[in-house]
């Protein structure tokens, strides 16, 4: 493996070596699941266009010319004077590599019920999530191809990688050793079971989130009923989580008739005893939902795609499943007994990586939960923050004003004169209820406004205790 991946670097597959091959154009259109781009540029057959096809586009290449370290690698199979991958084998932003099961494609035969996925868009979303901040102990529940694995590497003193699927240990330690991490602690199991009594410092789960009537592929689907799974994933963490210690995970849930989603996954945490922000990224209908699924399964134009899709919508009908959500979970076990809880729907771009900044967004919801009397909370504007007014020419006064972040998750709010002139003049000197005081006899409303008023836009990082 150490020879495969000098050679691999010296021949420039990379990440960026792939990318700027391929061009804009064809990766546009592998992500259409079309090829043709693609195998015009790489139709030179020099050694990097060579690679490109063998493992990132999986179709076969000839044997001559291929380094002694491919074709000893264990990772090919050899017909006549044609070579073809026996896996995916793909370069990873760590710098790493990842070894998985080869993509399907239309036309390709059905997935193994143990296929091993690569890495791509969920991989990448929750490794964009994750704390960036050092821990001693990490979980990867899940670990799948082995990719959260290669983001911990050098930020946890050691790491725990599970996983049902005894092949996706094997595959993700040929990753890591492909990748130059050692001393990964592998456990094959379902859920915790593999780390019984078992505490860490992070734990993250890509988990197979797919809500799906049946559990036919291990990677994606548990056959749990509904969103059961996630919920049971979500109940069970705090029993593993050290003093202070974070979870990160993606998820799905159900938005069902009569039931608002934001309860449904809020009752999930306030049993936890955990703070907790749940933030919703999507929303589908579930003939989108299905669609989606089928598709990643390359079950497009099969015999039974047409009844696959008529049984999954006829059960989401009988459980009155109007929409499906997507989106981030995270956790601290702040050892609290009056723990918080936020759930929302973000639909704007954010600023990424959000591990940078999500133990502000924690704080922030926890320090405005339990702050006491606000009136002489010392309170700092945040940084980046934006005063937009919005009137008609000649106006005194604007019609909206708006506050907007140009840092973090980018919110805006609607605000009125008082919250606007308070976000002008807070820098931490000065306690909150005078300088309110201050502020509404300047305005001219004559009511003092509640200190508490601005309790919502401490939540929401407009403001720092």
């Amino acid at each position: 493996m150490e020879r495969l991946r000098d050679h691999l670097l010296e021949t420039g597959y990379t990440i960026d070596g792939v990318r700027e091959r391929l061009g804009a154009m064809a990766a546009s259109a592998l992500s259409r699941e079309e090829l043709v781009p693609a195998l015009r540029a790489t139709a030179d057959g020099d050694p990097l266009a060579t690679l490109i096809r063998l493992w990132w586009l999986g179709v076969p290449v000839p044997a001559k010319g291929l380094a002694p370290e491919v074709m000893r690698s264990g990772l090919v199979e050899t017909d006549g004077d044609q070579v073809r991958a026996s896996v995916h084998l793909q370069p990873w932003e760590t710098g790493g590599y990842l070894v998985s099961d080869r993509k399907v494609r239309p036309g390709d035969p059905a997935l193994r019920p143990d296929h091993v996925v690569g890495a791509g868009g969920a991989s990448a979303n929750l490794a964009q999530l994750v704390t960036r901040r050092p821990v001693g102990r990490a979980l990867d529940l899940g670990t799948g191809c082995g990719v959260q694995v290669l983001h911990l590497d050098g930020r946890a003193g050691h790491i725990v990688a599970t996983d049902l699927n005894p092949r996706a240990l094997e595959l993700a330690g040929l990753s890591w050793e492909l990748s130059g991490v050692s001393g990964v602690d592998a456990r094959a199991g379902s859920m915790f079971e593999p780390v019984e009594d078992e505490l860490f410092d992070l734990i993250v789960s890509n988990p197979p989130f797919v809500i799906a009537p049946e559990g036919r592929l291990t990677y994606r689907e548990t056959g749990a009923a509904g969103d059961d799974f996630c919920r049971d994933l979500v109940r069970e963490t705090p029993r593993h989580l050290s003093p202070g210690g974070q979870a990160h995970f993606l998820a799905s849930w159900l938005h069902v008739e009569g039931e608002d989603w934001h309860d449904r996954v809020g009752g999930w945490l306030r049993e936890t005893g955990c703070d907790a922000w749940v933030a919703q990224r999507d929303v589908q209908d579930p003939a989108e939902y299905v669609e989606l699924w089928l598709r990643d399964a390359a079950e497009q134009g099969t015999r039974s795609y047409a009844e696959r899709y008529d049984r999954w919508l006829s059960w989401f009908e009988e459980r009155k499943v109007e929409a499906i959500g997507f989106g981030w979970i995270s956790m601290r076990n702040s050892g609290t007994l009056d723990p918080v809880v936020r759930v929302e729907h973000l639909t704007h771009q954010v600023s990424l990586p959000v591990g940078d900044y999500v133990d502000s967004v924690l704080d922030a919801v926890a320090d405005a939960h339990r702050a006491g009397d606000l009136d002489a909370a010392r309170l700092r504007t945040v940084e980046g923050l934006l005063d937009e007014r919005i009137g008609l020419p000649g106006a005194e006064d604007p019609i909206r004003i708006v506050l907007r972040q140009t840092q973090g998750l980018r919110r805006s709010r609607e605000v009125g004169t008082v919250e606007a002139a308070l976000a002008g003049v807070c820098d931490g000197q000065l306690a909150l209820g005078p300088l309110l005081n201050v502020i509404a006899e300047l305005v001219g409303d004559g009511e003092i406004p509640n200190a508490d008023a601005v309790r919502p836009l401490i939540a929401e990082g407009y403001f720092l205790l």
